[in-house]
């Protein structure tokens, strides 16, 4: 099984690809250009393999905001079958009989799986109400509560600011 970064990145990549664009949520999957982007990550584009990739992320991101438990990723999970292989280091696993379709979407899954593992606590979705968006925190002190510091972070940190000034400013006389 692939703890790799590629497969970390692959997991916020497609968590993420329900944002929030012009106040409204727009789904990356859907239409040609997601067969696109499915396809640009390895898959082959087709309606079945879109269909579980987002089957997997929206039950994903439940888990991610909190949402649901981990138990609801057993549907997604319950037809898949390990096989063990011995090499000289110990024991290697590796799934058995994934079907094509289904490929994006076990890859996120034990992505996920390995974040949990890894990095408890660390993703998570972004702490702006209007975003949609998650994060997987690298920090050390794991405090990053923002998608991103230049859009989300600046956002947040401005609006906070503008109601301190003006819960601080004086009431106008005769008011």
């Amino acid at each position: 099984m692939d703890d790799s970064p590629a497969d970390e990145t692959f997991l916020l990549e497609l968590l993420n690809t329900t944002p929030i664009v012009d106040r409204a949520q727009r789904d990356l999957l859907d239409g040609e250009p997601g067969r696109a982007w499915l396809r640009e990550r390895g898959g082959d584009g087709s309606a079945a393999e879109e269909g579980a990739t987002r089957a997997a992320r929206d039950a994903l991101q439940a888990v991610a905001r909190g949402d649901e438990g981990a138990q609801s990723l057993a549907p997604l999970l319950s037809d898949l079958r390990l096989a063990p292989s011995i090499e000289d280091e110990g024991i290697n696993w590796s799934l058995t009989d994934v079907p094509p379709a289904r490929g994006l979407a076990v890859r996120a899954l034990l992505a996920w799986d390995a974040v949990r593992r890894t990095s408890p606590g660390r993703l998570r979705p972004c702490a702006n109400d209007e975003c949609a968006l998650f994060l997987i925190d690298h920090s050390k002190p794991n405090r990053a509560r923002w998608c991103s510091m230049a859009t989300c972070g600046n956002r947040m940190k401005a609006r906070r600011h503008h109601e301190r000034t003006r819960s601080d400013a004086p009431a106008e006389p005769g008011v």
